[in-house]
């Protein structure tokens, strides 16, 4: 299989870590830690240490959810029935018990056999707890079985689906590793401790819960300094310590989101800095994981819902709604909302529904909820105004038909124009609608969107992603233009977005970001280049050399993910190291069985070193999991003719046919086919 017939599809993926934070009310003995002394000025000291000069602080961090998110399961904190009980769900009977004064669940393994396995720590506490075990090299896993603590029962996680053992969702594959999905967020200055080519942890952790540290940054140079003569003396007003009463909204959102959004990693190691995309990727609101208009559709998250909001447009930030030590609401009802807004707005003059009752409370209308993990309602927080008329003309959901499922979007889009008249104010979300559609209409809606100064960054971000996806002059010299932008987050969707036009039509107005002051920017610009013929040409640049090794860190740190693994292997593949592609796409073939594009890019690389026994390997592996796979027959016709079979090429390009690919180069290759069977007849 020669380059004349294969081509190597390169995945493109930023990998997004799905947190799992869960949230969780009460005290328990965890933090009664005995006290230490401090003798060095650096580093963690634990949350124990805050205690005696704050005492109030640590009490109302001792009811929070940050708290419990992780702790040892003893009896104390598990709150599941371990009593001998069986539960069975989606063809699996899962057995709870203890031995020894340990926990144990019998459930079904990584071969589909039944084994027990003893619960290490459990995470999170209300309105569900999860378990973890232990598992070779360095990995924990998180049981599929759930203990609901509002109801006080067994349930599953994706209720309702049999997920087998080769599954990447079955518990003990990736799609359930602490290290890779959950422990960031669980746990004070987590360090994962990835090793790519090993595929091993050595995570490790300061405290094993969210402790004071995970906000306010490293304590014992504080701790020092409190008892220091400078401090006795005031020679210094540097308390080294992060956040405070008067800490601006960028540094406090910067503290909530790593585990608040819904976003990626640049690298394992964190760099102190004030922009979010040296050390993250927060997710933009795209039809995959968001609804059309902007509304949380997926599991995201807060950030960036909020990043869409008026109230992060006046500078509100999350303790102005939240205590920043319990995480609990500062008022309940309507209160909340009435401190910065006026008292009319809780009026039945206002929401046409009767005053104190849920259906006038500012959240039914303006945070809409949906549910995560089973049981986990979270309210959407972009404080959008319900819009039923949307719902009538493009379908995405609205707050009113959410309480009154038994009647229509036209109903309610009749009731809101009768009350508030029929004019609504101006908003980004039809606009973006429309957008999404990437369609001959969608060009000018997203135009509108980039040239209103009152769109937010985050919509104006996802216009230009919006924008990558229409081939014309016009959508190219827009997404040009916003690689200067001002907002990290929309230049770096300016450089993943001209990724699909052909280099040469903008690589001089490319280079200078490969020396972008954002980490995140600097590494998409390398992925470009290096993805299109063009980049031989600036690997001269030093700039391009600086960057290529960032976005080789950025690549190696995500291949625990199986995609990351498939994007390592890409990288390795541009790079000619042949072997180490083989060993990452194999990699994530090991991690996700349904990765078949990954086999064909694995045979291709086979045949390209001559092992064409390998290449048909995979390609039948691809074959048994994608049978009605056209590309998968047109790898093999493409072999086939390669080792002169050209009968068993003619079916399996007819088959390919068959199966809907019919591009010109199928019918280039099959006619050439054609001929020389005919000659030979």
């Amino acid at each position: 299989m020669t380059k004349k017939y294969l081509l190597i599809f390169i995945i493109v993926a930023l990998i997004l870590t799905i947190l799992a934070f869960v949230f969780l009310p009460k005290k328990d003995t965890y933090s009664k830690i005995e006290k230490v002394d401090i003798v060095t000025n650096q580093g963690y000291a634990g949350s124990h240490s805050c205690k005696e000069c704050h005492e109030q602080e640590y009490a109302e961090w001792e009811l929070s959810d940050h708290f419990k998110a992780m702790q040892h399961a003893d009896d104390k904190t598990v709150l599941g029935d371990f009593n001998d009980v069986t539960y069975t769900a989606d063809g699996i009977t899962s057995r709870f018990f203890k031995k020894d004064g340990k926990f144990y669940i019998n459930t079904e393994d990584e071969n589909g056999n039944y084994r027990d396995f003893e619960i290490v720590f459990t995470f999170g506490h209300y309105p569900l707890q999860q378990y973890l075990t232990k598992f070779d090299g360095g990995k924990m896993q998180v049981f599929r079985q759930s203990w609901d603590s509002r109801e006080n029962k067994w349930f599953h996680q994706y209720a309702g689906e049999k997920i087998p053992p080769s599954d990447y969702l079955h518990w003990t594959n990736a799609g359930q590793n602490w290290n890779l999905m959950c422990s960031t967020c669980h746990s004070t200055n987590l360090q994962k401790n990835y090793n790519p080519l090993e595929d091993t942890y050595k995570t490790t952790y300061d405290e094993l819960t969210v402790g004071c540290e995970s906000c306010h940054g490293p304590g014992k140079k504080h701790n020092y300094f409190m008892l220091s003569s400078d401090y006795q003396k005031g020679i210094s007003k540097n308390f080294f310590i992060n956040l405070g009463v008067n800490t601006p909204q960028k540094t406090e959102l910067n503290t909530c989101m790593p585990c608040h959004a819904r976003r990626g990693e640049v690298t394992q190691h964190h760099t102190t800095s004030d922009e979010i995309m040296d050390n993250y990727i927060p997710e933009i609101p795209i039809t995959n994981i968001y609804f059309a208009d902007g509304q949380a559709l997926d599991e995201v998250y807060k950030y960036g819902s909020f990043l869409q909001s008026k109230m992060y447009h006046v500078s509100i930030k999350c303790t102005n709604c939240h205590l920043p030590h319990s995480g609990k609401l500062r008022m309940q009802g309507n209160q909340l909302c009435l401190q910065c807004h006026t008292p009319s707005y809780a009026t039945s003059a206002h929401t046409f529904h009767k005053e104190n009752t849920e259906a006038s409370d500012c959240k039914s209308c303006h945070m809409p909820t949906r549910t995560y993990m089973g049981n986990d309602i979270r309210h959407d927080h972009n404080f959008a105004v319900p819009r039923p008329d949307l719902s009538e003309k493009y379908g995405v959901p609205n707050a009113c038909n959410a309480c009154h499922n038994d009647k229509s979007a036209k109903w309610a889009s009749q009731a809101v124009e009768k009350w508030y008249g029929k004019g609504r104010r101006p908003h980004f979300a039809e606009s973006l609608i429309i957008g999404s559609l990437q369609n001959e209409k969608s060009l000018e809606r997203l135009n509108e969107l980039l040239t209103n100064s009152a769109t937010p960054d985050i919509i104006r971000a996802t216009a230009v992603h919006y924008l990558g996806g229409i081939y014309t002059e016009q959508s190219l010299q827009l997404v040009k233009k916003e690689l200067n932008s001002s907002d990290a987050q929309t230049r770096y969707r300016a450089v993943i977005a001209l990724g699909n036009f052909p280099i040469h039509l903008y690589e001089n107005e490319l280079i200078p970001l490969l020396s972008d002051k954002v980490k995140a920017v600097r590494i998409a610009t390398a992925y470009v280049f290096l993805s299109q013929k063009g980049w031989e040409q600036s690997k001269l640049l030093s700039s391009f050399e600086s960057a290529r090794k960032e976005y080789e860190t950025f690549v190696l740190s995500q291949a625990d993910f199986p995609v990351g693994s498939a994007t390592a292997a890409d990288y390795f593949t541009h790079l000619g190291d042949t072997d180490k592609a083989i060993l990452f796409y194999e990699r994530a073939i090991k991690k996700d069985k349904t990765l078949n594009h990954v086999r064909l890019n694995l045979a291709t690389l086979y045949n390209g070193k001559g092992q064409n026994n390998k290449a048909w390997q995979i390609l039948h592996q691809a074959q048994n999991y994608a049978p009605e796979n056209a590309q998968v027959y047109y790898f093999m016709a493409l072999l086939s003719s390669e080792e002169k079979d050209y009968n068993q090429a003619k079916k399996y390009f007819e088959k390919a046919m068959q199966l809907g690919m019919n591009n010109e180069n199928i019918q280039r290759n099959y006619q050439s086919v054609i001929q020389i069977i005919n000659k030979k007849n």
